[in-house]
């Protein structure tokens, strides 16, 4: 009797446990690739999105993070790494950093946040049916340089001289520059073009801008000047340049305003891609989201520290102001 029973019970603990076992969660690996600097706020947005829809980072899914200090290199580099460790997706930012994983790689579905146009950078068919491997969040970076500039100028109505430094063989940097130029034109600015291609010649050019050069800072992102962005404020508020930026985590670090797009907004609003790509929808499948909301941020502080005073109008329009 003792023996049926303690076989029965055996039995019964067995087929509990290998439910238990089969039900046990996969957790993804998600390979994340981005140029480094404040654009790193996507990630934090990315995390809150997952979460929002159930998926927690250790349990659900992990991320490996390359920072590639805007070095295309490296991004060609950790993409093949990437498809070689067969994770489930790559999450890339940044033009230049996307388009390295897209050559690099052969079949490793890509999540994508983008400031330009992907259709125009044939790293998609279309947005409404991207057509392979790549999907994501496009959000219109270049297409608000000039009213960058007619703000930095309503901000600061004696500046004449405007200073930006960026890497000419970026494409979507060349394109805004030349944005920038008309702009310039229009306003009556004259705008002082400086050109880098390594971290160590942004670094020197910074160094070398000389007292009364000129009345301000235009930023002008690519994936080098992103991975330099805090030296660049940095800089640019020990040589008394206003600083007119595109990210708003740069103004609460000492930056004088940004227009432009909420990094972690953008994040939170990609994760629902890399849900439904680990969930098995093919990157075809899903249209291409343009996040077209923009944000006027100024620093108070920073102003006070140039001795710039901000037309009450401006100061009006903007969504945050740092005091």
């Amino acid at each position: 009797m003792s023996k049926i029973f303690y076989l029965t019970l055996n039995l019964w603990l067995f087929a509990l446990c290998v439910p238990s076992h089969a039900q046990q969660p996969k957790t993804y690996r998600i390979g994340v690739i981005f140029p480094g600097g404040p654009i790193s706020m996507t990630l934090d947005g990315l995390r809150q999105g997952l979460s929002d829809l159930g998926l927690q980072e250790g349990k659900q899914y992990t991320l490996t993070i390359k920072d590639t200090k805007g070095d295309p290199k490296a991004a060609d580099e950790a993409a093949r790494e990437f498809e070689r460790d067969k994770v489930s997706l790559i999450y890339a930012i940044a033009s230049s950093v996307i388009t390295a994983a897209k050559e690099a790689t052969q079949s490793v579905p890509i999540v994508f946040t983008v400031g330009s146009d992907p259709v125009a950078m044939k790293l998609v068919d279309d947005f409404v049916k991207p057509g392979g491997r790549l999907t994501g969040i496009h959000y219109p970076v270049k297409d608000l340089t000039a009213k960058r500039l007619e703000i930095l100028k309503e901000m600061h109505p004696k500046v004449s001289r405007v200073l930006t430094v960026y890497d000419p063989k970026h494409d979507v940097a060349k394109d805004g520059a030349e944005l920038a130029r008309q702009e310039a034109k229009r306003l009556g600015l004259k705008l002082i073009e400086r050109h880098v291609s390594s971290p160590e010649e942004v670094r020197k050019t910074l160094q070398e801008i000389k007292t009364k050069e000129a009345d301000a800072f235009f930023y002008i992102a690519d994936a080098l000047m992103v991975s330099q962005a805090q030296l660049i404020v940095d800089t640019a508020n020990q040589k008394k340049l206003p600083t007119m930026l595109q990210d708003q985590s740069l103004v609460a670090k000492g930056g004088l305003a940004s227009y432009g797009q909420n990094y972690e907004e953008i994040g939170r609003a990609s994760a629902k891609y890399v849900q439904r790509i680990l969930s098995g929808t093919s990157p075809k499948e899903l249209k291409i989201e343009t996040v077209d909301s923009v944000e006027l941020v100024i620093n108070l502080k920073t102003a006070k520290l140039l001795g710039v005073t901000i037309p009450p109008q401006v100061l009006a329009r903007a969504k945050k102001v740092i005091k």
